[in-house]
């Protein structure tokens, strides 16, 4: 029994031609490049929301709530 699933997407020829290239300089099947790079793609996805939320999370704690805030501040610290 198949462990895995087939996908069906719509990519253009110039995109099939750099992923077949990259795959076969890495030694890997479209498939295992796709897959990592999907798996990259979470990996990055998850860091960047972690980055928004803690400079959320300071934004708040130091009461900046708008641009002018922001720019308020560097303003005075440059002063």
């Amino acid at each position: 029994m198949r462990k895995s699933t087939v996908v069906t997407i719509s990519l253009s020829p110039k995109l099939v031609a750099r992923i077949m290239k990259t795959a076969r300089a890495k030694g890997m099947t479209r498939s295992e490049l796709v897959r990592e790079a999907w798996r990259r793609y979470e990996v990055e996805e998850q860091e960047w929301q972690a980055l928004f939320d803690y400079g959320r999370r300071k934004a708040q704690r130091a009461g900046i709530r708008t641009e002018q805030d922001v720019e308020r501040l560097i303003d005075a610290s440059r002063r």
